[in-house]
């Protein structure tokens, strides 16, 4: 877990909107949607640690399996980039040029590289050479081609300076290790960012509102790591969806990093603070939770495709049975 993607400051009750729709964020799992288009209804989603990304997908389709997920990567479809907040996320190959117009960042890069002992006036030179036209490479592989340039956490810093400049994106894992390939090998033409940034801003601000509601400039902020004023910038350019029709009683075993609990500054309007610590034990870690019409109700884990509930509460025995089920299924192995 990243600086950014630790858990926010909880604010003050009368800072906080209402309980969060969970028909924005597809949690009622409307039929028929692709990954491709769930991404794209979501503006970008968390995809740090891969099988929660995955997790995440389930939540919001009862059809969909890990090898759809995998067929709309390869097909280059959604895209695994540094996204919001400079922490990597899934987004749609359509949305990468405003997506990367407004959340790519260079802060820090050239002083962790050097931190890493990586220096040099040739870097971005170096690393697209890397990687271009090799196809995926692991960091080991890339670790072989820079011949001793850069090692570790100095390898991955060089590809983030490649991201920033359009060269470079994450391909999917290979035997469990990331992947990162050269955005022309990948996707055809380097990563362009909008030029108009106004145009950039109300598409962002138009995607966020549609998925988060209800929400304020803040948390546009908060999600997306824009400065407060470019984000209330880009509310003022975007017009406020009309609020969703909730449907209920919503059950669903939500991912760690799931964007229901990311996409927001506060978690208070779904999170008793009594039940805080159960969900945010420290030291990075964030456990995947039990929603009840949008509300955190509990807390789960797995071991293998077997499902463990810890309630806060009691909880709905047949919805939770048919939760517990469905993430046996998209979990069981794959036909060979």
């Amino acid at each position: 877990m990243t600086p950014r993607d630790r858990p926010p400051a909880q604010a003050s009750p009368a800072m906080t909107p209402r309980v969060r729709s969970v028909e924005a964020q597809l949690l009622h799992r409307p039929p028929g949607l692709s990954a491709g288009e769930i991404v794209r209804r979501l503006a970008a989603m968390q995809a740090q640690d891969i099988p929660s990304a995955l997790l995440a997908f389930r939540a919001r389709s009862a059809t969909l399996t890990r090898a759809d997920i995998d067929t709309a990567w390869h097909a280059r479809e959604i895209v695994r980039i540094w996204g919001p907040r400079g922490t990597l996320h899934f987004t749609h190959a359509d949305d990468l040029p405003w997506i990367h117009a407004l959340t790519r960042r260079d802060t820090n890069i050239l002083r962790r590289l050097a931190e890493e002992g990586v220096t040099g006036d040739d870097l971005l030179p170096l690393i697209a050479g890397a990687l271009e036209g090799q196809g995926p490479l692991t960091k080991a592989d890339l670790e072989q081609r820079l011949a001793g340039r850069a090692r570790g956490q100095g390898v991955v810093h060089l590809v983030a300076l490649a991201a920033y400049h359009g060269l470079a994106v994450l391909g999917p894992p290979r035997a469990g290790k990331p992947t990162y390939v050269h955005a022309a090998d990948w996707l055809g033409a380097p990563v362009v960012p909008e030029p108009d940034r106004d145009r950039a801003l109300k598409e962002l601000a138009t995607r966020y509102r549609r998925a988060h509601h209800p929400a304020t400039p803040e948390d546009l902020a908060a999600w997306s790591g824009l400065p407060l004023g470019e984000a209330r910038a880009a509310w003022r350019l975007s017009a406020a969806p009309p609020p969703p029709a909730e449907e209920g009683p919503v059950v669903r075993l939500a991912p760690a990093f799931d964007e229901y609990l990311m996409g927001w500054r506060s978690r208070d309007p779904i999170l008793a603070a009594e039940h805080a610590r159960e969900v945010f034990p420290g030291g990075g870690v964030l456990r995947p939770v039990v929603l009840v019409d949008g509300l955190v109700k509990g807390v789960w884990g797995r071991k293998g495709a077997q499902v463990s509930v810890r309630p806060f509460e009691e909880l709905p025995e047949g919805p939770l049975a048919d939760e517990t089920a469905d993430v046996r299924r998209f979990l069981a192995p794959r036909e060979p």
